[in-house]
């Protein structure tokens, strides 16, 4: 909850059809992107099927998407939102796995997974 305080504005953040990108923090991404490319990217799944929402802001800009799958639509890997951000910022798939997989996207399942594996 701190991090998303910090980024958030208190606008609706809908706007990109993300379903949690914190009010604001689009504008946050598109400063940062000034120093080099950043991505956005949303994932949620049960079961394996699930969606995946992806962005990328580029030199102050939304650069690529937002892209988004639907549930009921089973896509290869390679083109998921996700691996096209990925790739966008440089990413390269190794044999047998996408760009996700390749830069280590699973060791984590949720955000506070992620905050705390850092705060190391």
């Amino acid at each position: 909850m701190q991090v998303f305080a910090a980024v958030t504005d208190g606008s609706d953040g809908g706007d990109l059809g993300f379903w949690r990108l914190p009010g604001g923090f689009d504008r946050l991404l598109a400063q940062w992107s000034a120093a080099g490319p950043i991505a956005y990217v949303e994932a949620e799944y049960f079961g394996g099927v699930g969606e995946q929402r992806a962005a990328v802001w580029a030199d102050g800009a939304l650069a690529l998407g937002p892209l988004d799958e639907p549930t009921k639509k089973r896509f290869s890997r390679a083109v998921s939102p996700i691996s096209q951000a990925l790739r966008r910022l440089g990413a390269r798939r190794s044999l047998g796995e996408d760009e996700s997989e390749t830069v280590g996207m699973g060791r984590h399942r949720s955000n506070e997974d992620w905050i705390s594996s850092s705060a190391c």
